[in-house]
């Protein structure tokens, strides 16, 4: 039960962005991603599950994880005026795995 309320969260976060989208104030698309949908489970189910510590470990975390999401969006604003949106967003996403990647292996050793 608890997988499908996840399911149809998830769907009804693409739905609102698709339908924010096709509005005049469409850019409000790009804030819809950003509510903590996935956040409030994920931060649910390591607190019930591993405790405050872990749970804290995990906020901190998250906080740190804004940087990779800034990566993204500042490659795909640059990207965007050279290729086509495809591509853009390709080059993009391998811009944000590579952020995340150092702050994965960062994080990992400074955990140590």
């Amino acid at each position: 039960m608890a997988l499908l309320i996840k399911a149809i969260l998830g769907a009804v976060v693409v739905l609102l962005i698709g339908i924010l989208a096709k509005t005049r104030n469409y850019y409000l698309a790009g804030l819809i991603p950003l509510f903590p949908t996935f956040a409030l489970i994920a931060h649910y189910i390591v607190g019930s599950e591993r405790g405050v510590e872990a749970l804290r470990a995990t906020i901190l975390f998250g906080m740190w994880a804004i940087i990779p999401y800034f990566v993204y969006l500042l490659s795909l604003w640059y990207f965007i005026n050279m290729m086509r949106l495809v591509p853009a967003l390709m080059a993009a996403v391998a811009c944000w795995s590579a952020a995340a990647w150092l702050l994965i292996t960062l994080w990992s050793k400074w955990q140590a």
